[in-house]
């Protein structure tokens, strides 16, 4: 196995999961105390609470008041666990749909499929079985509750928007760097509590307890909630375009201080709580989680770092094993249309997840997908859960790879 990122290589290494070093006469990985000790401080009443708060503000969709106060909210909260925080600005304008390159909508969608051809969703997978209708619900009296209704009634604008991330800086090395997202936008008239109330309440999470003041990390952790992810990525892009260039540039000269990190890693989190199974025959999916029900690690097997994607994938996998609590995990090679996808080709980055995006989500896995029934009261403590063990996976992995602490 090549060397891909320094704390990587080092770690699979020392735990025995690569591999070049696994064997019948191996002992199994154990977890380690400080980062156990660091994740049991995640709660499940916390993780709810969490997005329970974010659903105060409707469906969050972006050009709206109700987004912008969610992103002051996100932020209120970041600085109250002690996680610095700072604000990306772009400019989102697109031109009309009839101005667009063949009337296009935002975002793309699948390839056309020559005759012969077997059918493929974007990411590479191929779609089987029963399959549910998807959409994007843009009618608003398909949503019953009229408060909720008159909250998300305000229309989108083009114009400026703004994101919020934080910062743990590391105590060796502050010039490399970790980045974990969710997209904190929604749309479809309901509460967006699952896309993506239930990533974005995830890395709150994470800031929360990574911020206490006796966790060391020896590298950076910066905790992302990007914004306009339902039109196209573009938060994430912005961000991108913005602070590539100025990766690992101490600021100023001779501080110590790095404002952007080395990337080695991007760890995307988008809808984490339904994991029902596939719809039926007659297109109604099971309203109770399926005992199987797991975390899906997305890689994407055509992205110039999918082999390192992939590595880091199974990376969290084993994290899983040692520190979720209830549900396991498995790797894909299809992550699609999520905040992960402008990063694939710069560094290893994977995407966290209820189902496969393409061929479980959109053949109808989750009916409240861009749906009004989005909304805090729809999910079960089993569907929060199921967060939470996202929330564990993605925490100890990233707890080992920067290498935590905890002080006594």
């Amino acid at each position: 196995m090549r060397a891909l990122l320094p704390s990587l290589a080092v770690l699979l290494l020392a735990s025995g999961t690569a591999a070049a070093q696994s064997g019948p006469t191996e002992p199994p990985p154990k977890p380690m105390p400080d980062v156990s000790a660091l994740i049991s401080r995640l709660s499940l009443e916390r993780y709810k609470a969490t997005v329970k708060g974010l659903t105060s503000f409707g469906d969050r969709r972006q050009g709206t008041e109700r987004n912008r106060k969610a992103v002051d909210w996100i932020e209120a909260q970041l600085k109250s666990y002690g996680c610095p925080s700072e604000r990306i600005k772009y400019l989102y304008d697109p031109p009309p749909p009839s101005e667009r390159a063949g009337g296009a909508p935002a975002g793309g969608g699948a390839p056309p499929v020559a005759p012969g051809e077997v059918p493929r969703i974007s990411g590479g997978g191929r779609p089987r079985g029963n399959r549910a209708r998807t959409g994007v619900n843009t009618d608003p009296m398909r949503q019953p509750d009229e408060k909720l209704r008159a909250l998300n009634s305000e229309p989108t604008k083009n114009g400026p928007r703004e994101e919020v991330f934080c910062t743990k800086v590391g105590s060796k090395f502050p010039n490399e760097m970790y980045i974990v997202g969710a997209h904190m936008d929604g749309h479809g008239w309901g509460e967006a509590a699952n896309d993506d109330g239930s990533g974005t309440a995830l890395v709150m999470e994470l800031a929360r307890i990574f911020s206490m003041p006796d966790v060391v990390t020896e590298r950076t952790i910066r905790f992302a909630l990007w914004n306009n992810e339902e039109t196209g990525l573009n938060g994430a892009r912005a961000y991108v375009e913005q602070r590539q260039a100025l990766q690992g540039k101490e600021d100023p000269p001779g501080s110590g201080k790095y404002p952007e990190p080395k990337w080695l890693g991007m760890i995307q989190h988008d809808m984490m709580m339904f994991d029902h199974g596939a719809p039926g025959a007659d297109g109604t999916v099971s309203p109770e989680q399926r005992p199987e029900a797991d975390v899906n690690i997305e890689f994407q097997s055509t992205a110039k770092k999918a082999e390192d994607a992939m590595t880091l994938a199974f990376f969290f996998h084993r994290a899983n094993e040692l520190y979720a609590t209830d549900y396991p995990a498995q790797v894909g090679p299809h992550m699609t249309n999520t905040d992960s996808t402008p990063f694939m080709d710069l560094i290893p980055a994977i995407s966290l997840r209820e189902n496969e995006r393409g061929v479980h989500v959109g053949a109808g896995w989750d009916p409240h997908w861009h749906q009004p029934t989005d909304v805090f009261a729809t999910f079960s403590d089993k569907d929060f859960r199921l967060g939470l063990n996202a929330a564990q996976t993605t925490g100890g992995a990233v707890a080992e790879l920067v290498r935590t602490t905890i002080k006594k």
